[in-house]
């Protein structure tokens, strides 16, 4: 008898529960029909006044800012090859699209994990760069870009982008991509910082970031 008493209580205390809930959400779906419609205020900025010289320098002090190197260059092959010197890059993955006359390396084929570990470096193209936030966009779906694991294991990333392809601003950015692709977004190396603010880098993709814009 107890325990019948017990579940009566339980199961009524339950359905009070559900019905104060059930009210809550009754009264709110009342409550937004009497309320006016209002368009969002957009107050962002959607377009650039930056002449192209000074997109490019913004873009450049961004992703100096990050940690990052940036390299002007009209001969994208000679630059890509000074890089590699200077800092005893010995064995390249690229996306099968890159051009054949940026470097000669290892073309990606579906290699696994544990495969690009063992690379020193991944050479790709890019998509847009934003000179304000200093960002950098690859789109996967390129073939001069690549697979996302290629840009994200091997240690360092050397990272082309066109000059006609820097923009001002996020929105413009978008309105350039698709978003059915998928995309990866880069501002400078992988960092982050732990509860002291130490800085750590190559938590989460490579440490290095070599930025070459290509000028040609």
């Amino acid at each position: 008898m107890d325990v019948l008493s017990g579940y009566s209580t339980y199961q009524i205390e339950n359905e009070e529960m559900t019905n104060s809930r059930d009210d809550i959400l009754q009264r709110i779906d009342k409550a937004k029909f009497g309320m006016n419609s209002v368009a969002p205020v957009r107050e962002y900025e959607t377009s650039s006044s930056l002449s192209r010289d000074q997109l490019l320098d913004l873009l450049e002090d961004r992703i100096v800012d990050y940690k990052a190197t940036f390299t002007r260059s009209a001969n994208i092959g000679a630059t890509i090859a000074e890089l590699i010197s200077q800092h005893s890059l010995n064995k390249i993955v690229i996306p099968e699209g890159l051009p054949p006359d940026w470097v000669n390396a290892i073309k990606d084929t579906n290699l696994s994990s544990a495969d690009l570990d063992a690379f020193d470096a991944v050479v790709t193209a890019s998509e847009v760069a934003i000179a304000v936030t200093g960002t950098i966009v690859l789109n996967h779906s390129r073939s001069n870009q690549g697979r996302r694991a290629i840009s994200l294991v091997p240690d360092t990333h050397i990272c082309v982008i066109n000059a006609k392809d820097v923009v001002g601003t996020v929105v413009e950015a978008v309105r350039r991509l698709n978003p059915l692709d998928h995309q990866t977004w880069i501002s400078g190396p992988s960092a982050t910082s732990d509860i002291e603010l130490e800085r750590v880098e190559g938590v989460h993709g490579p440490r290095n970031l070599y930025v070459v814009l290509d000028l040609g």
